[in-house]
């Protein structure tokens, strides 16, 4: 219940900016800050949840322990170069490696394997249509396989990336087509595969014809030369802009 809240006060704040969903009170004068790395924070995402579930050695502490695992018996091919791609630490690396190699002894995540997590961790809706999205957002080749340098290289973006980053990395999330642009049909498929996995457990209750409404919100929000599309430059320019999107950034790793 409290992860469906969150999630859904995520993915309705942070992109569409709406006040009634927006996670984080906005006092007057007090201006976004980047919320400070931890491991708990690392630790809401569900795919490193999945991930590190099958790293921890038995019978430990998983809240404390899945992030300092010492030995591992993978290691990946350029450990410290991937060190330098992303924000994670040694030790994480070699977790994240551990678990992912368990979860999939291939090297390779396939759409299958997404569906499966997100049926997992948000089983009181269909997490089907969003996991669909999200895989295609890791896949950045197309060719129906994540391997583990994009997968962590993702990972790293939407959890310690700068904002800038993040919202690149959103913006490809919802450019479906990955023409450049985001139209109406694009979100609207987004949001509604989102409050389809969030199921009936979102405060507030919304409405059938909500996604919709959302979706006009965005455009009037983002569409600045009212052309039916929304630019990386629109997107990037109009989400920094406003302080309920950005104060929600730091819950987007709810729904990853």
């Amino acid at each position: 219940m409290q992860r469906a809240k969150k999630a859904m006060q995520m993915s309705d704040g942070s992109l569409l900016g709406d006040p009634r969903l927006t996670p984080l009170s906005k006092k007057p004068g007090v201006k976004w800050q980047r919320p400070r790395l931890t491991r708990q924070a690392l630790m809401r995402c569900c795919l490193v949840k999945w991930i590190l579930s099958s790293a921890a050695p038995q019978g430990s502490d998983s809240s404390d322990s899945e992030l300092e695992l010492s030995t591992v018996r993978h290691q990946p091919e350029g450990l410290e170069q991937l060190q330098a791609q992303t924000k994670f630490t040694k030790k994480e690396l070699q977790s994240l490696y551990r678990g992912f190699k368990n979860e999939c002894p291939s090297g390779l995540v396939d759409e299958d394997t997404f569906k499966l997590i997100y049926a997992q961790f948000f089983p009181q809706g269909d997490a089907t249509t969003y996991a669909h999205f999200l895989f295609n957002a890791f896949d950045a080749d197309g060719n129906g396989a994540i391997h583990f340098e994009d997968f962590v290289v993702g990972l790293s973006i939407l959890l310690r990336g700068t904002v800038q980053e993040k919202l690149k990395w959103a913006f490809n999330l919802y450019d479906i087509n990955k023409d450049g642009y985001i139209t109406k049909e694009e979100m609207l498929a987004i949001m509604k595969s989102i409050y389809d996995m969030m199921g009936r457990h979102t405060y507030p209750l919304l409405r059938e014809d909500a996604p919709l409404e959302h979706v006009e919100r965005f455009f009037q929000k983002m569409d600045r030369n009212q052309d039916g599309v929304v630019t990386i430059d629109e997107f990037l320019e109009t989400c920094q802009k406003d302080e309920n999107i950005m104060s929600s950034m730091q819950l987007f790793e709810n729904v990853i």
